[in-house]
Order: C-alpha cells, then structure tokens, then sequence
C-alpha cells in the first residue's frame, strides 16, 4: 500500500527521523494558513508547495490545466495562494503517471530547508528495501540525491553504495556509520547520518514496510540530516497488525475497478489491451495473458478469481471487466482442480442470465475434473458463450472473436 509524503514523513517522524516539517492543505485558502503556521513554528519564510499524488517526478511534472510544476517554491506568503491554485485541482502529468496524469486533491506547504549557513546544502539518496535474491533488507546510498537513482545506477553503478542487514541481528551501530563514512561525510554530519539511517532502519522494520526511499536526503548548511521527500510503500499482508496504518490508504489514487475488485476478493490489474480474461490461479493467469498475446490480441487485464470461484464470484468479474470499453472479447479459462468444471460452467450460465445481454462473445475453456460436462452446459445454454478444451482450441476462438 502506497501513502502519500506528508502521511510518510509523520510515519518517520514518530519514529525519531527528522524532517522537512510541513502541513497538508486541499484549498489555496487553508494552503495560507498553513504557511503562516509553518512561518510561526519554524521562522521559514520561503514556502515549498508539493503536490500529493502517488507517483515520482512531481518536481518535473507538469499540471496540465495550468503548466505548473508540481513542486513549486514561493518565495513570500502573498505568492502562497495563487501557487496553490494553480496546483490543486489540476490534473498532474509525471513520467510515472503517464499522459492522463493524476488529479491533486491535496497539498504539502513545506519549510525551506536550504538555508545559508557555514556550509552548502548537499543532496543524498537512501532507501530499505527487501534484496529477494539474498533473503535479506539492503540499504542502499549514493551521493547522487534529488536525481533519478535509475539513471545513476546506469551510468554510474560505482556511486551506489549497498549495506545488507542480517535478519537475525537486525542493522549494527558499524554498518550505519561504514554507510556515513562511503557517504563522505565527517564531523556532525557524520553523526547526525547515522543517528537518520538508524531510526529509518527501526521505521522500517516497525511499520512492516515494503520500501522506503528517501529522496533527496538533505545535509542542511548546519550539518542536519533530514528527508526532503519521503516514498513509503507498506506490504499489504502486515496491514491486519497495523490498523491505524491501514486508514492512511487513499482510494482516491487507486484504479476504481481495482478497488471494486477487492472489495469482492478478486485480484484484478488493469491493462491496456482488448481481451478480458478470467482465471482460477495467477500461474494460470499468467499463461493465459501469453495465450492472448500469441493469438493476435492483448489482455485487458490480470483477474483471478481464485481456487473457490462460483456464480457471484463469476458476476463480479464479469461487471469488472465490462466497465472497460476496450474489451472485445472474453476470455475465462479455468483448471477443475479445487472446483468441477461443471459448477464453474453452471456459474458462467447464471451469471451471465443475471448481467442480461453482454455485448462482447464469451469464450470458456474448461480443463480439469468434469471438463466435458461443463462444456456440454456452455453448449447447451443458449447463450452467446462457446467452449473450449484445448489452450489451442480456446486460442483460435480469441482470434476469430477479435478480428
């Protein structure tokens, strides 16, 4: 589960990690006040503006309504409002949204952290996440912050610097300071860094996160560490062990028919292509979005009904994959393993008789316990749904559909 930055940096905040204080704000009018309050806690009179959306690049991206960036800096209170404005609202254009972007229903009214001082500000990145091929959390550095870390890891792999943690030790005082000291830095800073990857660790490990990037890490010009950005994402399986976590969720940002899906217990991804399909197991799944693109189209989406699947379970996939006006075809294709064929086919038939006239042809392929039973079911509906046995069967019906 993905949450935005302000919800992020209170999450590090509570566990002593320190930060660009800010307050989130979803109108140019409360946009204000939290700037004169942040002016009143903090002196800043420099007001960073942060769209809050969940995607990356928002400081480049632009708001298609207005050409605002979605990070914008305003240098005087009288600047805050019209900023604002010209970001909430709007529709967000990153590289990672795509061209039709994300709408920003809020914003973060952000301190100025680079301050003249003794020093200049320098810039870094740092993130947690779990290394699948060794079993254990990474952290991983460079002194390439506030830059595209894909881009540094291209060009120069060299300026990525890795600290796996044992999980059976958890993260030692040695490993933070090595990460401090390939970092380049010395004096207060130095201490000050590792106290930062100390607490980011044990947030981490707290909140039962999945990744956590900070990017940039700042080193103010007095030698504070603190995260300008924060990018959280929480494994979903550990939410039950964190209610309050759990509320931070923001529906909002999330594909309607992927939040509809769950609340029937489907797993179901959006995709761009004009075959739906429907499957019982997500290897099975996998190999079906193969057997599409082989036949001539493209999966419309990833749904898996699951090992139990039944005439409601049928329906509310069906009603999923419906509301996408690219679907040409449909495509189910279950393994009688768990569940007959004859109750997945009975399924398809009461389901289909309970939508009404679905406008786009049905194909069924069945395979498994009493596979020739629910084809006969399919064949003898009277409805528009045909049958198949075969993946190759079932591959020329989809091409035939689509052409």
């Amino acid at each position: 589960m993905n949450i935005h930055e302000y919800q992020a940096k209170e999450l590090l905040k509570s566990y002593g990690v320190r930060i660009q204080e800010g307050i989130v704000a979803d109108s140019p009018e409360t946009a204000l006040k939290a700037a004169k309050k942040l002016n009143a806690e903090t002196g800043t009179s420099w007001y960073v503006l942060k769209a809050q959306i969940h995607a990356g690049g928002r400081g480049k991206g632009k708001v298609k309504e207005t050409g605002s960036n979605g990070v914008v800096l305003a240098k005087k209170l009288e600047e805050v409002t019209d900023k604002a404005k010209n970001i909430l609202g709007g529709t967000l254009v990153t590289i990672q949204t795509g061209e039709e972007g994300k709408k920003v229903n809020k914003i973060l009214v952000a301190e100025d952290v680079y301050y003249p001082g003794a020093s200049e500000p320098k810039e870094y990145y740092l993130s947690i996440l779990l290394d699948r091929a060794k079993g254990c959390n990474v952290i991983m550095a460079s002194t390439e912050g506030g830059m595209d870390i894909e881009e540094v890891a291209e060009k120069t792999p060299e300026k990525i610097i890795k600290e796996w943690v044992d999980p059976k030790v958890g993260l030692q005082g040695f490993q933070a300071r090595k990460v401090a000291f390939k970092l380049g830095l010395e004096g207060n800073a130095f201490k000050e860094m590792v106290k930062f990857i100390t607490a980011l660790y044990n947030a981490y490990i707290g909140s039962d996160a999945s990744q956590f990037e900070i990017n940039p890490v700042l080193k103010t010009s007095d030698d504070k560490i603190l995260a300008v950005d924060a990018k959280v994402n929480i494994d979903d399986n550990a939410l039950y062990r964190h209610k309050d976590l759990a509320e931070l969720r923001d529906l909002a940002e999330e594909d309607p028919l992927e939040v509809e899906a769950a609340k029937s217990d489907l797993n179901y991804v959006k995709l761009d292509g004009n075959v739906g399909c429907m499957v019982n197991g997500a290897g099975l799944a996998m190999a079906t979005m193969d057997m599409i693109k082989l036949s001539g189209g493209d999966p419309a989406n990833f749904l898996d009904v699951g090992g139990g699947a039944n005439a409601t379970t049928v329906e509310a996939g069906f009603r999923i994959i419906l509301q996408d006006p690219n679907v040409k075809a449909i495509l189910i294709n279950v393994f009688g393993g768990i569940v007959r064929c004859d109750r997945i086919a009975n399924g398809v038939v009461e389901a289909y008789k309970s939508i009404g006239d679905i406008p786009v042809p049905i194909i069924v392929r069945l395979q498994g316990t009493n596979a020739e039973e629910g084809a006969k079911i399919i064949d003898e509906s009277g409805l528009k749904v045909s049958s198949a046995i075969t993946l190759k069967e079932a591959a020329e019906k989809v091409r035939a559909a689509i052409s």
